[in-house]
């Protein structure tokens, strides 16, 4: 990929693309926009929140022995000065400084939204992180290509622990299921399923597929899930979790090597907290994300299958590669996004014309409407009065109208017309007035 970290412009096309979907969100707006981004995509058991909370490096996401994740979180990391805190879009006023009570916001508006706790919804949660911990990582000038993708990054591998924040969006979605548990939705497989399908069916998506190391890869339920909408692999980006626990004389260097699966965008190794156990006993979940992250170094550098390709594995790795694929595939979608905003800028400048006509019309014209409504209630009675053959005014009594004059036709002239045409009277017998006048009414 095009390697854009020299230029500074490029660190403001992920803020920018979260600022759009901002604006989005506050206005309710349906997006008709594909806007650029990451989905992460994952079994419910492979590990997918974890790998989250490595990238962040924050404690921040619900934890359970179930399901957890029931909504959309769109999450994006956002480098700014000063106090580090977190803003979720339906509490915009409020900042959160505590990373315990961003757990319990995500818990609090999920059962919302999701109220029998049991089910998924796909109306999203947004939750920003300004952070001034940018990450100080480096890329390597020179670098002899491995065989990973045509899209691996060349980096300092001494600078990969310093890393801690960098611009980043990511969209974490429901982990899959293969069954619904006791008291879940039946349809519950299907709803996962379409809420993942929403957001990777868009061609500005890249997929974050998350695998655990020690299952069969070609039955990924996050590969197969990607390959639907992402055949060729152009849009997958995958991440394989528990490399530790694949068991004595099994590794994952093929995969990684991109020779098994092949995916475009390559696979990126990791080994999370809550994964392995140290010299002391101790398992990593134990320890804090530093920790952690140093326990992954270790592993890597000391484990011969995957010690030579140590640079290109691991969560720093992964958080600043995704963060240069993103801000590249912006990149490379800004020419079509501007043409779908300008096109959309100008459809929606003409609608709120046409709604400014429309109220300075209604505004103007309510007492004219009032008294047109009246006049037709009037025009209603006059002519009903006309026809049944009363009068309101005195001067209407000297001349017979309407339904009056009818009748009077009817009672003194026709009965004379009639006899020039017949020669017997009698054959005319005007047997019922009263109902011949309410046929005419």
């Amino acid at each position: 990929m095009a390697n854009n970290a020299g230029n500074p412009n490029m660190e403001l096309l992920i803020p920018m693309i979260n600022q759009l979907q901002h604006i989005f969100t506050s206005v309710n707006a349906k997006l008709t926009l594909t806007l650029p981004q990451i989905a992460v995509v994952g079994a419910q058991s492979a590990g997918k929140s974890s790998v989250l909370e490595n990238i962040v490096g924050r404690d921040f996401l619900p934890r359970g022995g179930n399901m957890v994740t029931k909504r959309p979180l769109v999450l994006q990391l956002i480098t700014s000065q000063g106090q580090e805190y977190a803003v979720f879009g339906h509490k915009p006023q409020q900042r959160f400084i505590n990373y315990a009570d961003v757990r319990a916001e995500i818990e609090n508006d999920t059962k919302a939204v999701v109220r029998d706790n049991m089910g998924v919804s796909s109306l999203p949660i947004n939750l920003t992180i300004f952070s001034p911990h940018e990450g100080k990582l480096k890329t390597e000038k020179t670098f002899i290509e491995k065989e990973f993708s045509i899209h691996s990054i060349p980096i300092s591998l001494q600078n990969c622990i310093d890393v801690n924040f960098v611009n980043l969006t990511l969209v974490d979605l429901p982990g899959m299921v293969k069954v619904a548990a006791q008291g879940q939705p039946a349809d519950i497989v299907k709803k996962i399923d379409d809420i993942i399908l929403e957001y990777i069916s868009n061609e500005n998506c890249l997929i974050l597929a998350v695998t655990p190391a020690n299952i069969d890869l070609v039955t990924s339920d996050a590969l197969v899930m990607a390959r639907s909408r992402d055949p060729m692999g152009k849009r997958t980006i995958g991440v394989l979790t528990k490399l530790d626990m694949m068991g004595k004389g099994y590794n994952a260097r093929e995969v990684l090597l991109n020779k098994v699966v092949v995916l475009e965008r390559g696979f990126i190794g990791v080994v999370l907290r809550g994964q392995r156990v140290d010299d002391f006993g101790r398992t990593s979940k134990e320890l804090d994300i530093p920790g952690a992250l140093e326990n992954e170094r270790q592993f890597f550098q000391n484990d011969p299958a995957y010690r030579d390709i140590a640079d290109r594995l691991g969560v720093p790795y992964l958080q600043r590669s995704l963060s240069l694929q993103l801000t590249d595939h912006i990149l490379k979608c800004l020419p079509e996004l501007q043409r779908e905003l300008q096109s959309r800028y100008r459809d929606l400048s003409k609608e709120v014309a046409e709604y400014q006509a429309s109220a300075m019309f209604e505004t103007s014209s309510t007492f004219d409407t009032k008294a047109l409504v009246g006049l037709a209630h009037e025009l209603h009675e006059n002519f009903d009065t006309a026809l049944q053959g009363t009068h309101l005014k005195e001067s209407d009594l000297k001349t017979l109208t309407g339904g009056a004059r009818i009748a009077n036709i009817f009672r003194e002239r026709f009965p004379f017309e009639l006899v020039k045409y017949c020669t017997d009277r009698n054959l005319y017998v005007w047997t019922n007035d009263e109902d011949n006048l309410n046929m005419i009414r």
